[in-house]
């Protein structure tokens, strides 16, 4: 569960029940306490974004108006895919029917504030299969839409079959083709491509991601949870804070960690890194002192980035592409920090 809008310190707060991953599977009555737990400690924005994620099975889906009632006001689906034998191969436990009846059920409870999750690039999958299953969540689908190629997680049962070579993967290029013909086929349709691997209809941006990606600050809260944030102390100093499943890095870790994430997360979105969002987590190096380099310029010469006075970002192009690319900007990140 993710609220975000908190009014102090412009911080979000990422909830991890850690049950199964899937906050939706703890009671109602566990998230309105912990939303109210969280109201009594900060104010909260009016317009304030409290995101569920939500897994589509009969059982959760029967709970989306006790989910809003408790004061839950933004939902994201994991459809991942509308094709039954997919959904087997992949194990998800929720079948076609109560993924499209579940999107309907929380479009009439959650009107403009309903996101979908994809998934592509699962063995079987074909590019004609993709592009008919995209027109069909297009009839369903609210004002926000997560695309995501599939991630082979080590020790699942996907994996080792793939690894044992009864089951394979699409080729690699029918799968950069199922992102592209996404791409097209969303825009064609309203949708715009803020992000690598999300697409919203009028401006209906997912608050919380976008702290993530612009590099703001956000508090974890419960097991798995990973949060960021800075503390200002009575007498007016900062103490910074990394919430993670390790020991906490020293300082100079906690400086090269923060700005990798500023770097990796801001260029996935099509703003991209603005000079100000920068020298707030860098004043020593600017952009242009870290990124006026050879390889930037034949980036930017070959349209794929752009380094002007707005800051960094990539062109639709380069959003293409973008993983090619981040490791060479880190590199260059990295050589910076070492002068």
């Amino acid at each position: 569960m993710c609220i975000g809008h908190i009014v102090r310190g412009g911080v979000v707060i990422v909830i991890s029940t850690n049950i199964l991953r899937t906050p939706s599977l703890a009671e109602p009555e566990t998230i309105y306490s912990v939303i109210n737990t969280v109201k009594e400690m900060v104010k909260f924005s009016n317009q304030g974004e409290v995101t569920l994620e939500v897994n589509p099975t009969i059982l959760e889906k029967a709970h989306l108006r006790d989910f809003k009632s408790a004061g839950i006001n933004r939902v994201s689906v994991g459809v991942q895919t509308l094709d039954s034998n997919a959904l087997a191969v992949l194990g998800r436990d929720h079948t076609v029917k109560s993924a499209l009846e579940c999107v309907h059920d929380a479009r009439v409870l959650f009107p403009g504030s309903v996101s979908v999750d994809l998934i592509f690039g699962f063995p079987g999958h074909s590019l004609s299969a993709w592009k008919r299953e995209l027109q069909q969540l297009l009839q369903i689908c609210d004002k926000h839409i997560s695309l995501y190629q599939l991630t082979l997680e080590r020790g699942t049962q996907l994996f080792k079959m793939i690894e044992k070579g009864l089951t394979k993967l699409p080729p690699e290029d029918e799968i950069v083709d199922m992102y592209k013909t996404a791409v097209q086929v969303l825009k064609e349709n309203g949708f715009e491509r803020y992000e690598v691997s999300n697409f919203a209809k009028e401006v209906r941006y997912s608050t919380h991601n976008l702290a993530y990606w612009e590099g703001k600050q956000y508090i974890g809260v419960g097991p798995g949870a990973h949060g960021r944030f800075v503390v200002q102390s009575n007498d007016g100093s900062l103490e910074r804070h990394a919430r993670i499943q390790t020991l906490e890095p020293d300082n100079w870790m906690w400086e090269i960690e923060s700005l990798e994430e500023l770097l990796a997360l801001g260029m996935r979105i099509c703003w991209g890194i603005s000079h100000q969002r920068w020298n707030q987590r860098c004043p020593q190096l600017s952009l242009y002192d870290i990124f006026n380099s050879d390889i930037v310029s034949t980036y930017c010469s070959a349209n794929l980035l752009k380094l002007d006075n707005r800051g960094l970002r990539a062109t639709p192009e380069g959003m293409d592409v973008l993983d090619s690319i981040i490791p060479d900007l880190i590199l260059l990140l990295h050589q910076a920090l070492a002068r």
